[in-house]
């Protein structure tokens, strides 16, 4: 069976105090987080940092220490096919690290990938995010940041 490993990253940038999350809207019609596959010679850091820029034009990116969260899923590689093929398409296991990543931009210029972006806040974005895995890596990472950020900065609203 085929294989494949990508890394991406929950973005986040800080609004009214209150953090909000990047999220991507595909062609297929999901809502989730920007990740891409992982380049020969290059490091999952690399990978997020150089994706998160090619989908978003977001270049200020910092990712935070101590966060890792890892998804693993099946999928037909059936992009560009129809008809009998598509339903003929091998299955391909997906490896997916995450990162927990801060910016302070607002505007996206989203890529071809895409069809539209948001940020929300925790409670929305969980409701907008379509798989299960991906509301899970947010609950992880907005607890980590609850952790994290919350107690350096009082006046940061986590909700």
């Amino acid at each position: 069976m085929p294989k494949e490993k990508s890394a991406g990253a929950v973005v986040y940038r800080i609004k009214d105090n209150v953090p909000h999350y990047l999220l991507l809207h595909y062609h297929s019609g999901h809502w989730e987080f920007a990740k891409g596959h992982i380049e020969e010679g290059e490091s999952n850091e690399d990978t997020v940092k150089r994706e998160i820029e090619e989908e978003t034009g977001i270049k200020d990116l910092k990712i935070i220490p101590g966060f890792k969260e890892y998804v693993k899923y099946f999928f037909r590689k059936s992009y560009g096919l129809s008809g009998e093929a598509k339903k003929k398409a091998p299955w391909v296991f997906k490896l997916v690290v995450f990162y927990l990543a801060q910016t302070n931009t607002e505007d996206v210029v989203i890529s071809k990938e895409h069809t539209g972006f948001i940020w929300l806040p925790f409670g929305d974005a969980v409701k907008k995010l379509t798989y299960k895995n991906a509301k899970n890596i947010l609950t992880k990472a907005h607890n980590y940041l609850l952790l994290k950020l919350g107690q350096a900065n009082d006046r940061l609203v986590l909700k």
